[in-house]
């Protein structure tokens, strides 16, 4: 058996490659072509860099403690709420049929799309507002949960050592939102995908609770997305894969694209604006100014403390 094992793993490698060479566009990063990791180190026998990548991703305590952070609503009455955890599994399963489609590298994209909020702090939108107003009060430069996802992996997991991901992987969690866009086609799957995944969840709970009613919703885009969830993804999913394949690039078409803007827009002035954001401020505020002013930390380490915390913990601190 251990014979056996070994010419499997001997093997492995270049059947990736012949595979990849075969199957991928020439658009698609390959496996075993990345720029490499900060930290050179010996490859595995029997997984390419992504998918090692994804494995340290998943083995993170940062990953486990997404199960406990809000996604939109704060400590919700129901068990069928997404949290940030189920946010990542419905961006990464989204992202992966749409590399898939494309035939781009989906082991890039499956780690990129699990790693992309690790750095999001409790209490979704209004605990990143909440955390950016009082990082610059307190003279530092702002928190973006794409930054800090960024510095989770590269300094603050495995007690500051980082994960040491190839420059692909980070490069797509940096850029996942914000103005820079990924330098590969797989990083820009996650970052249109995202959108997709959390403007279209993000009415189901709405809906469920009671913040939205399905009559809401804007009539123009719902009959060019579709009248449900599922049939809107599908509509987008079908509408990045056909014109991106066209394109050569990741993009949406001028129609379905402008729909899905307008969509989010409505969602921001219809639901994420009109959370009450005063008790999660207030609760930011009271433990940053604590973690200062009592503990004596710097404001990154507070930072650092405060985005790792999940909602339940802050609550409770």
């Amino acid at each position: 058996m251990p014979e056996l094992a070994g010419r499997v793993a001997d093997a492995f490698a270049g059947l990736v490659r012949e595979h990849e060479e075969r199957w991928l566009s020439p658009l698609a990063v390959r496996s075993y072509e990345s720029r490499g990791r900060d930290l050179p180190e010996a490859e595995c026998r029997l997984r390419t860099p992504f998918q090692r990548d994804r494995d340290r991703v998943v083995h993170s305590k940062a990953f486990r403690r997404l199960r406990h952070k809000t996604q939109v609503f704060v400590d919700p009455e129901g068990d069928h709420f997404r949290t940030r955890l189920t946010h990542t599994l419905e961006t990464t399963g989204i992202a992966r049929t749409v590399a898939r489609a494309l035939r781009l590298n989906e082991d890039l994209v499956e780690a990129i799309g699990l790693g992309h909020d690790l750095g999001h702090p409790p209490f979704g939108h209004a605990g990143e507002q909440a955390l950016d107003e009082v990082v610059r009060e307190r003279g530092g430069n702002g928190f973006r949960h794409n930054e800090h996802s960024l510095r989770v992996v590269e300094q603050l997991e495995r007690d500051g050592r980082g994960l040491n991901l190839t420059w692909e992987v980070r490069d797509g969690i940096l850029k996942h939102t914000g103005p820079a866009e990924p330098e590969t086609l797989e990083g820009k799957i996650v970052r249109i995908v995202d959108r997709v995944a959390y403007i279209n969840h993000d009415i189901d709970d709405g809906i469920r609770a009671g913040v939205l009613r399905h009559e809401d919703l804007p009539r123009d885009e719902i009959s060019t997305l579709g009248d449900t969830g599922s049939q809107r993804i599908d509509t987008l999913v079908h509408d990045l894969v056909e014109t991106s394949s066209a394109a050569g690039d990741i993009v949406q078409s001028d129609e379905i694209g402008g729909a899905m803007l307008a969509l989010r827009s409505f969602m921001f002035e219809h639901v994420y604006n009109r959370q009450e954001h005063a008790p999660v401020h207030a609760t930011v505020r009271r433990i940053f100014d604590h973690l200062v002013d009592v503990q004596g930390l710097g404001v990154e380490q507070a930072t650092d403390y405060l985005a790792g915390m999940t909602d339940r913990f802050a609550l409770g601190y």
